[in-house]
């Protein structure tokens, strides 16, 4: 599939949006501190980046709104519904953390749920297509909801050590279990992408498996066409793998060493080496989301001879 920067950027950085804004919908942190306040805003503005960038992928993008008709078969359509109704919430506490310094259960419950539940829809919006079989997996839910999970207590951990909160640590450590798991997960999504045998062949497609192998005589367009650009994209697999042990290390393993720094340090130097952790996180998503799309095969290109 063509991983479209779009895309990619929509995931990534709602994804760390989303995340953050879970927990501070706990109240874990202090709402009365200046980086909880900061981490609201935060929160708001990476959701607001990641929802307006997905719109460029829009053919029509003034006519978004047509896809909230849909909620009731279309996971797209329940992303986009709950983004929206999410908002209410996460405003709500953002307003009484920024302007009054307090942290209101409910809202702060409404807006940790309504974050995942979008999330969850972003991942549904893939899992759901038969077509693209890599995504077909409960694995592509779980990665999803593991990273947004790691990239919000990444965030939050580098606003509680700035608000020096007894906290600071024991998000610190929650950071690196949801960066496990997520690479955990990763990580065999990966694997089973590799070993799967194509459930869809031009034998299946075509119906002639009976006969015999099947092979393409003549492409059925003599031009590039959207389908062919679109879901044609090939990545050589020792480029794919190179990549794959880059996001690994920039995304998950230098943060997990940086947060495991962080608790033995202090002061400055523990805020240092916790925001630090922000950047490698964010390369490695980046990367390993780019890989997401570009490795995916759609099972239309068995009528290209792919």
């Amino acid at each position: 599939m063509h991983p479209a920067l779009s895309v990619i950027v929509f995931t990534t950085v709602s994804g760390l949006g989303y995340g953050l804004a879970a927990v501070l919908g706990l109240g874990a942190l202090d709402a009365a501190a200046w980086p909880t306040r900061v981490a609201h805003v935060l929160a708001l503005a990476a959701i607001s980046t990641g929802l307006l960038s997905s719109t460029l992928h829009l053919g029509n993008p003034q006519r978004a709104w047509r896809a909230f008709s849909q909620w009731r078969s279309s996971w797209l359509s329940r992303e986009g519904v709950l983004a929206v109704a999410t908002f209410l919430p996460l405003t709500a506490s953002a307003w009484m953390s920024v302007i009054e310094g307090r942290y209101l259960p409910l809202w702060g419950l409404l807006g940790t749920a309504g974050s995942v539940a979008t999330v969850f829809s972003t991942a549904m919006i893939y899992t759901s297509l038969r077509s693209v079989q890599a995504w077909h997996t409960p694995l592509t839910v779980a990665g999803y909801l593991s990273f947004a999970a790691a990239g919000g207590l990444l965030l939050a951990t580098v606003a509680a050590y700035a608000a020096g909160s007894d906290m600071a640590p024991r998000l610190a450590l929650a950071g690196i279990v949801a960066l496990a798991a997520a690479w955990a997960f990763k990580g065999a999504w990966w694997r089973r992408q590799r070993r799967m045998a194509p459930i869809s062949t031009p034998e299946s497609a075509t119906g002639l498996g009976a006969i015999g192998r099947v092979r393409l005589h003549e492409r059925p367009h003599a031009n590039e066409n959207y389908l062919t650009r679109e879901m044609g994209f090939k990545v050589a697999r020792k480029h794919a793998d190179k990549l794959e042990r880059l996001a690994l290390a920039s995304g998950g393993v230098a943060p997990v060493l940086l947060l495991a720094a962080a608790t033995f340090a202090g002061g400055g130097l523990a805020i240092a080496l916790a925001l630090l952790a922000v950047p490698f996180h964010a390369i490695g998503v980046l990367a390993e989301r780019w890989l997401f799309f570009a490795t995916a095969r759609h099972a239309v290109m068995n009528y290209y001879g792919r």
